[in-house]
């Protein structure tokens, strides 16, 4: 069901200041997060070994997290140091630490062998804190399985359907099938609009640019951890775009999309949209995410019903269309990949 051996992400750092305690569940495990006197995250299984009470419920104590139920305290490695009315903490006391690394804004967490955790690993996502683009981090809650997410983000002919208002604004969408590269971990997906009569919708009252367009969507779409890359954008029709040439009133955008498995049902959406054009217009940068999370609401619509459906029937009997290309084999990859790492689980 999941791939284990992996960095997910598990929060933005904004989430997990000062003395909160975030408490989320990633890939069906309950984890709470909180900040350290150094600054850095710490990550706990959000249960105690003693009567099974959420620690997220509990305490802060320098470093360390204390059960309000009995008062068991656990420092940041998640081993025992106190039990009340005890010298030493009784045996099988210790609770489970998660490795965690803070990085492009977001706490990433490895949810598999700890001894693999490489932070090499973690996927790349340069323009979230980049200083030549904008954007605000921002996250919402699907109540799906996260391939139902991940189906959704691999197959862009939908945008002229489910957001013929928003981000969509075209039937060519619909109608030009991409080009579709298999990637070492994952799958690129290519798709040119040229020629459309206009910008799309989301991007009306922003324009730096009228007439005709030549839009594109290039994005890659990672296994591991669930990464969705876009390079994004609009310039206007015939000027180069296609060949690598942007205009200077081209709109270039960059988009990070990640979905980060809950449990079977449910995901973790964590995206952000970034533009690098008036890059010190506040207000800008607020309208255009706000206009983007209004189609993702669109897109969380319909994919909750859709699993509400599967939930009630099952899937068994689904049709697959010719825009299915991309999908099935990212579903194919995925497979194989979490046979793969049980395989070796239980050889080891």
């Amino acid at each position: 069901m999941f791939l284990r051996n992996c960095w997910y992400a598990g929060a933005w750092s904004h989430e997990v200041e000062g003395e909160a305690l975030l408490a989320r569940k990633i890939l069906g495990e309950r984890i709470v997060f909180y900040r350290k006197q150094s600054g850095g995250v710490a990550a706990l299984t959000d249960r105690c070994s003693h009567r099974f009470a959420p620690l997220s419920l509990g305490r802060r104590e320098g470093d360390c997290l204390r059960c309000m139920y009995h008062g068991l305290m656990f420092d940041a490695g998640g081993v025992c140091v106190e039990e009340p009315g005890r010298k030493v903490p009784s045996p099988r006391t210790d609770i489970r630490a998660y490795p965690v690394v803070e990085r492009w804004k977001l706490v990433w967490i490895w949810m598999g062998d700890p001894a693999r955790a490489d932070p090499a690993l973690i996927p790349p996502c340069p323009y979230i804190d980049s200083p030549e683009w904008a954007c605000i981090p921002a996250y919402m809650h699907f109540k799906a399985d996260y391939r139902l997410v991940m189906d959704n983000l691999l197959d862009f002919s939908h945008l002229s359907f489910v957001h013929a208002n928003t981000l969509g604004g075209s039937n060519t969408i619909a109608e030009i099938r991409p080009k579709i590269d298999q990637l070492e971990g994952g799958v690129r997906i290519t798709r040119w609009y040229l020629g459309e009569p206009e910008l799309a919708p989301y991007l009306k009252g922003i324009e730096r640019f009228r007439g005709p367009v030549d839009r594109w969507n290039i994005y890659e779409v990672a296994l591991a951890g669930c990464v969705f890359e876009m390079d994004s954008g609009s310039a206007p029709a015939g000027t180069g775009a296609p060949d690598g040439r942007l205009a200077p009133e081209a709109m270039h955008f960059h988009s990070i999309q990640i979905v980060t498995p809950e449990d079977e049902r449910n995901s973790h959406y964590f995206w952000m949209y970034a533009h690098n054009f008036d890059l010190q217009n506040a207000a800008l940068t607020k309208m255009l995410s706000d206009r983007v999370e209004g189609g993702f609401v669109e897109d969380r619509t319909m994919i909750e019903a859709q699993q509400q459906v599967i939930a009630e029937t099952g899937d068994s009997g689904m049709a697959y269309i010719h825009f299915d290309n991309a999908m099935s084999l990212y579903r194919r990859m995925l497979s194989k990949a979490i046979a793969q790492e049980q395989e070796q689980a239980a050889a080891g």
